[in-house]
């Protein structure tokens, strides 16, 4: 389990990842009102629901991704399982990361990485965006912001390959942030996780009951 836990938390693990984050937070961003299409889904919880709208006109390629797990029930049973809480910033901040873990039984290939500089999204505040561990990786394990993280969103001048490419948001939390922030305030187990994600593995893994598109009978 070990194994698993350390594989799908991939994303954010570069020791930098902190550092970078505080650095690279915009002062002010200004937001441009804009019409794009979405698809609504619905996390259901055993903590209560939670609604994204994933970003299928924006970030085509990773939000049919996740609908393609969502209408293949393969994300139903998975589990919330690592909160990374960082001290800095308006509180809560960090992020909460759920998924798949590499289950053979669930994962589907890769899929091609779609950067925050070429979708025009980015990770702010209830974005949720894949985990990986290179750019065509990203399957089915995916984190939530729990604060604006806009130093994950892709930097083209950056020397460090990871932050070049940054990581691919699809989408952003319309309903029950109230859920992610109770299940990001969960303990951790601190012998949980290994190196950098040591310590951010929730003692009780919360568990995903059922995704689904927004629009469809419960």
């Amino acid at each position: 389990m070990l194994k698993r836990f350390t594989l799908a938390a991939l994303l954010f693990a570069h020791p930098l990842a902190a550092q970078d984050m505080a650095a690279d937070a915009p002062e002010e961003a200004a937001v441009e009102e804009a019409d794009f299409e979405t698809t609504s889904v619905v996390l259901e919880t055993t903590m209560g629901n939670i609604t994204i709208a994933l970003e299928t006109e924006r970030a085509p390629i990773t939000a049919a991704n996740f609908l393609r797990y969502v209408d293949e029930d393969r994300l139903d049973g998975v589990v919330f399982y690592r909160a990374m809480k960082l001290d800095w910033g308006e509180q809560p901040n960090g992020l909460l990361q759920g998924g798949a873990q590499w289950d053979p039984e669930r994962v589907l290939p890769g899929i091609e990485h779609e950067p925050t500089n070429l979708t025009g999204l980015s990770h702010t505040r209830g974005a949720i965006s894949m985990a990986m561990g290179e750019p065509g990786t990203a399957n089915a394990d995916f984190s939530i912001m729990l604060g604006d993280q806009t130093g994950l969103d892709a930097d083209p001048d950056a020397e460090d390959p990871v932050w070049r490419h940054g990581y691919a948001v699809f989408g952003y939390v319309t309903e029950g942030m109230e859920v992610v922030q109770a299940i990001h305030a969960m303990p951790v187990d601190p012998e949980l996780g290994e190196g950098w994600m040591r310590g951010q593995m929730l003692a009780d893994p919360v568990v995903i009951v059922d995704v689904r598109r927004a629009d469809e009978a419960e």
